[in-house]
């Protein structure tokens, strides 16, 4: 029986303290995790107890039925349920593997459990509910991990790369922007340039690009403005305008927010604020309260600029798909960028991202930015390898890199794209690159489909099924499949297409067809990056 190690409490706060019980209380859970690493590293565990490391299930992609970025993560949860802690970690994570925390999902979860990452906020895909339950989860941790005993002392990883990842960022030199789409499209996409030839800054086509943005300075002074404070009040060594602009996130408001308001306020409003911090929802808009709402919805409780900037969340870079070959445009770099925009109640709400790249960066303008690997999203090693892409809308981007690749090494291998948006005189990206590729022989086939020029709805995977004899001939001779975009909805159309057009066309059954598509996955020859 492994015998259980024994750790007398830490009293942080003491009574004296000017603070109420309930305030020492918080306070005391918010030091002692803040430093249980230093207190439960010195522990030497009785013998014996090497058995039970032995047993310690990690979390791995090979075993993860939740492994979908199209899974809510109620279900994830539920898939995970049974399982050990780090596999439930996983499941915790919004799925994508999209790199933007660091890590893949497997590897964050296993750096959670291993305690060699304490950051529970990085997945940016997952957002709050991802961050909620990671902390949740965590108070677990300590207790896994003191009876699985320690496990063998981990090698030191080689330093990253400068630009390889988030914690090495670089500058690169904003060129500047072209709208994709024509006046009257719904729709506001924009053509992004980069010069990398003062960053010693490397990709290949397939991988992302890690933009470090920049808050809008109209919000920030209307957040100043709230505060009661002064845009030159010194902060971290900058003044609070400069820190609110580049250093945190002003959008979904976190729960750390709401446990500050409930410190500086009382009655009714503390117990709205505490409320919200445990994740209830008592006034119906919880899903849409940013930063500003949140100083709007409490109005005359002004935090201290300090504490203020403490309880929000450091900014989060934004990945994109890169949407140019280095070969084609040596020391430059391109990106393909929906513009978000909407509306909340009254007020106009922007990407944060998105619309600093559409509007704000000016040519000149100096970005952090890295470079991200992909994971598991390149052109076939045999350039003679024919090679399907399915991109709607920004979709395009990596399969525009794809092309101008294949066409610069000259490679053999066919290319169908497959591209859809809503309009065709208003929405068709990149139309002159696309028609001087096929022109050239580069681009074989190009199919197209537009959601809003018909009576009727028309999507890519509706293209795909009325030429599913061609693209089951194109699989049989080997093609690669790349999916990019959507991961909810598209992706998910996409593949039952391709179910169906293996079902039919290669003569199987729905399952057989399934598990085929499952093959393909397996030997890499159907790669997605979805979102």
């Amino acid at each position: 029986m492994t015998a259980h190690v024994s750790v007398p409490p830490v009293v942080v706060i003491p009574e004296t303290a000017p603070f109420s019980a309930e305030q020492r209380a918080w306070l005391s859970g918010f030091l002692a995790a803040a430093v249980a690493p230093e207190l439960f590293g010195g522990v030497t565990l009785p013998a014996g107890t090497a058995a039970a490391a032995a047993s310690v299930v990690l979390a791995s992609n090979d075993e993860a039925p939740w492994h979908d970025p199209a899974m809510l993560i109620d279900e994830r949860m539920k898939l995970a349920d049974a399982r050990p802690l780090a596999p439930r970690l996983m499941a915790a994570m919004a799925q994508q593997d999209c790199g933007q925390c660091g890590y893949n999902c497997a590897d964050y979860a296993n750096a959670l459990f291993e305690k060699k990452e304490e950051r529970l906020n990085l997945c940016a895909p997952g957002g709050k509910e991802t961050a909620r339950m990671l902390k949740a989860l965590a108070e677990e941790i300590g207790a896994a991990k003191i009876d699985a005993a320690p496990s063998t002392p981990a090698i030191a990883a080689p330093a990253a790369a400068p630009g390889s990842s988030r914690e090495t960022a670089m500058e690169a030199v904003f060129i500047g922007r072209r709208r994709l789409n024509a006046e009257a499209s719904a729709k506001d996409t924009w053509h992004v340039d980069f010069d990398l030839s003062g960053s010693n800054l490397d990709y290949t086509v397939g991988d992302s690009f890690g933009v470090f943005p920049r808050n809008e300075l109209g919000l920030v002074d209307q957040i100043i403005a709230m505060l009661g404070a002064s845009h030159v009040t010194e902060l971290r060594g900058r003044t609070l305008r400069e820190v609110l602009r580049d250093d945190v996130s002003l959008g979904v408001a976190p729960d750390s927010l709401f446990e500050l308001i409930t410190f500086i306020t009382g009655g009714k409003l503390r117990e709205k604020a505490r409320a919200f911090a445990h994740g209830e929802d008592p006034d119906g808009d919880a899903a849409h309260l940013d930063v500003l709402g949140v100083l709007q919805k409490f109005n005359g409780v002004r935090p201290h600029p300090e504490a203020f900037v403490d309880a929000l969340e450091p900014m989060q870079p934004r990945l994109y798909s890169i949407s140019s070959s280095p070969k084609a445009a040596p020391g430059k770099l391109s990106l393909s960028v929906d513009a978000v925009r909407y509306v909340v109640g009254k007020r106009k709400r922007v990407g944060v991202a998105s619309t600093w790249l559409a509007d704000r960066a000016g040519p000149g303008d100096k970005v952090r930015v890295y470079v991200q690997k992909a994971h598991n999203f390149a052109l076939p090693a045999n350039a003679a390898t024919p090679v399907v892409m399915i991109g709607p809308g920004t979709g395009v981007a990596p399969f525009r890199a794809f092309l101008q690749e294949r066409q610069a090494i000259k490679a053999p291998g066919k290319n169908w794209l497959f591209f859809g948006h809503q309009r065709m005189t208003t929405d068709f990206f990149y139309r002159d690159e696309l028609d001087a590729l096929r022109d050239a022989g580069v681009l074989t086939r190009l199919s197209l489909a537009w959601s809003r020029d018909g009576e009727a709805k028309f999507y890519v995977q509706d293209r795909m099924r009325e030429v599913g004899a061609a693209l089951w001939q194109w699989m049989a001779e080997g093609a690669h499949i790349y999916i990019c975009g959507d991961a909810k909805r598209m992706a998910k159309d996409v593949e039952a297409a391709f179910v169906d057009i293996v079902a039919q066309h290669g003569a199987r059954t729905t399952q057989e067809a399934i598990a085929y598509i499952a093959g393909l996955k397996k030997t890499a020859r159907y790669q997605a990056d979805v979102y």
